[in-house]
């Protein structure tokens, strides 16, 4: 006989841990870290939603308090077993419920309707009302045939609610996003110092070393296409990338310059998208049919089966912190998620954080620099100034001028 540790669906503090309870026989196929089940739960015996934490052989309490799983609501993939842990982590460092943690890393689930049916359904509103509502539907089928024909199929799941990214059109997003493109042929030509941080960086990956790396930078110095380098080793050995921008606002112009190396083996993944879109990415993920994600914090959440490296670019700026609960900080996590999936990090910026300096000059994280722009051209000329003698330099200005006045 096997037992589960569930953590019940229920955000409150009082029920925020492990329950254990018997596996039926005829489920132990089926049941694994990270199985959606549901129990009889209290007192009452009411049916609730729980996630299958660990498989235990022996019970920590006795056999005859504890009651069996009824039903599995969705067997588990590899790639949720990975996210539950990583959802323990998010618990313990933030201070979070673990339902809370839970419900940011896994996908919520809602249904949708299919293309056919709502097509269906409108054409039986205007069978009734006539011409007012056949004009209302001409009206409004644009719209709505977009966001149903994203949705796809019944009982979709869904991982956010959203409406268009970027800002940019619908249309648009649909050319960028999810038009077929074969894989870029594009090269990159490297300066000395970028080639030289690819071979170390390669040389650690063959041999097997899982780090972290901090590239600083200065503007125009290139980090992008060592990123896009560090990319393409990996996926080469079969295994996927993340890549956090610190704004939406940078998804388009981003996913543009990626897909000239990756082709349509390149996705978004944000809040925004709409949440047909969003469940399209996360399934093409789990099928492998991706290579390289690209959005803000949230894209750290992405099915991936097997990550290789994680790349948070901007690594400085303040938006990696998420201020909703559960509150975490994305580059913390990214952290968690790269040992548990035995991937490294790349963090970069022209202005790293005080922290990660800190730890790359205490040997924590391997330290490149990219001193020079990778085009050749010449930094602005820059000059420290004292602001103090300027405040004096003001001070006795407005006194002389002043005493002319005066005069």
């Amino acid at each position: 006989m096997k037992y589960a540790n569930i953590i019940i669906n229920i955000s409150h503090e009082a029920v925020d841990r492990p329950f254990t309870y018997i596996i039926p026989e005829a489920m132990e196929q089926n049941i694994c870290p990270g199985t959606k089940v549901m129990v009889p739960f209290g007192a009452g015996n009411k049916e609730t939603m729980g996630y299958v934490m660990d498989i235990l052989d022996y019970p920590r309490v006795p056999i005859a308090r504890l009651k069996e799983i009824s039903s599995v609501v969705l067997t588990q993939d590899a790639s949720e077993g990975k996210l539950i842990e990583l959802a323990a982590f998010i618990k313990e460092q933030y201070g979070s419920t673990m339902i809370s943690a839970l419900k940011t890393v896994l996908p919520i689930k809602k249904t949708y309707r299919t293309k056919k049916e709502a097509i269906a359904g409108r054409e039986s509103v205007n069978d009734k009302s006539g011409s007012v509502a056949e004009e209302g539907a001409d009206k409004n089928s644009g719209g709505v045939a977009a966001k149903l024909d994203s949705a796809g199929t019944n009982n979709i799941e869904e991982s956010m609610a959203g409406s268009c990214a970027m800002g940019q059109s619908v249309s648009k997003e649909k050319v960028s996003v999810d038009s077929p493109n074969s894989v870029g042929t594009s090269r990159i030509i490297l300066n000395e110092q970028q080639q030289s941080i690819i071979e170390d960086f390669t040389k650690d990956y063959d041999s097997g070393v899982r780090k972290t790396y901090l590239i600083h930078g200065v503007t125009g110095s290139g980090k992008t296409e060592v990123y896009i380098e560090m990319i393409k080793r990996v996926v080469a050995m079969g295994r996927q990338a993340i890549v956090l921008i610190p704004e939406i606002g940078l998804t388009y112009q981003t996913e543009l310059r990626f897909k000239r190396y990756f082709g349509d083996r390149v996705s978004v993944m944000n809040s925004t998208l709409a949440p047909g879109e969003r469940y399209n990415h996360c399934e093409r993920a789990k099928r492998g049919e991706i290579d390289v994600i690209i959005g803000p914090r949230s894209a750290l959440f992405t099915p991936f089966l097997n990550i290789g490296l994680i790349v948070i670019d901007e690594e400085h700026e303040n938006t990696y912190k998420n201020e909703n609960m559960p509150r975490y900080h994305a580059k913390e996590v990214a952290e968690k998620l790269a040992q548990i999936h035995g991937a490294s990090l790349v963090l970069g910026s022209a202005t790293p954080s005080v922290e990660s300096y800190f730890n790359a000059k205490a040997g924590v994280y391997k330290l490149y620099n990219l001193s020079k722009r990778a085009i050749g051209e010449q930094l602005a000329h820059t000059h420290i100034v004292d602001l103090r003698k300027e405040l004096i330099k003001s001070k006795k200005k407005r006194l002389h001028r002043k005493n002319f006045q005066e005069d």
